[in-house]
């Protein structure tokens, strides 16, 4: 089906409503919030080769050059995200699940953690345990979290990990309540008690007119909260190669239907 055939619009298998692309055409401005593991690039077992799918990055900038406040939030820092795209005009970034703020211009801004001091030593404490256990090549270790990543490993491997990493958090929160484990894709994390990456969007929605359109492309478990939050009020999308039980409206295939997606807002932004 065309991009303007019918009233459904069609990206391969995936449909998406054609009235929010109507929106899109029809709005002064828009936002398109987006993940970056998982969306933009492939998961890599090591986590400094995660570079974006061939072409993303002239998408990115096309759809920036549209009127479209594009937004990449990222558990990882935002200077890394950055360094990643590698583009001349780098999108607005939130890093650390919008602990962090980097925007096109070049500005940059982090919220004051305001964590006790008792909370970091914690942290700190559950990375040494972790080395000594043998997991230093999968921790990483972040502003507000210590976490353990078991992607790419094999099914005992990954068991092995899960069983030691939550025989290491666990009592940490039982110690020190405040503090969180996290369930991720392919993860376990410490966290302080700060904002989510869903209450960052929260703040932005309070600030935007609800005429202005807003998509929010994810992939993990722990998007599910940001998916519910946007249900509503914008577009969710889950991108990820097989299907999984999930609140988002619908679901894109990396990488083609997720370029056929953002060619088609380009597009209709254009005319």
């Amino acid at each position: 089906m065309d991009l303007w055939e019918g009233r459904l619009i069609k990206v391969t298998e995936q449909k998406y409503p054609s009235s929010f692309l109507n929106e899109v055409a029809r709005a002064k401005e828009r936002i398109l919030l987006t993940d970056y593991d998982g969306v933009l690039a492939p998961f890599s077992r090591d986590r400094r080769g995660a570079f974006p799918f061939p072409g993303i990055c002239d998408l990115l900038l096309g759809m920036m050059q549209c009127r479209t406040r594009l937004v990449v939030i990222s558990g990882r820092p935002a200077h890394e995200v950055a360094s990643f795209l590698a583009m001349q005009t780098v999108p607005e970034i939130w890093g650390n699940d919008g602990l962090e703020r980097l925007y096109p211009d070049g500005r940059y801004e982090c919220e004051d953690l305001n964590a006790p001091i008792d909370l970091l030593r914690a942290l700190a404490e559950c990375e040494s345990e972790l080395e000594q256990k043998g997991l230093k090549s999968l921790i990483e270790v972040k502003l507000t979290a210590v976490t353990v990543h078991w992607r790419g490993l094999t099914p005992s491997e990954k068991l092995e990990t899960r069983t030691t990493a939550y025989r290491v958090l666990q009592p940490l929160t039982v110690l020190y309540p405040r503090l969180r484990v996290v369930a991720m894709e392919e993860g376990f994390e410490l966290r302080l008690p700060v904002p989510s990456k869903a209450d960052a969007v929260r703040r932005l929605l309070t600030l935007t007119p609800s005429n202005v359109p807003v998509a929010y492309l994810g992939h993990g478990v722990e998007d599910e909260d940001l998916f519910r939050t946007l249900n509503g009020r914008g577009l969710t999308v889950l991108v990820r190669p097989v299907q999984r039980f999930t609140a988002a409206q619908i679901r894109l295939r990396p990488p083609d239907e997720l370029v056929r997606f953002l060619k088609d807002w380009i597009s209709v932004c254009d005319s």
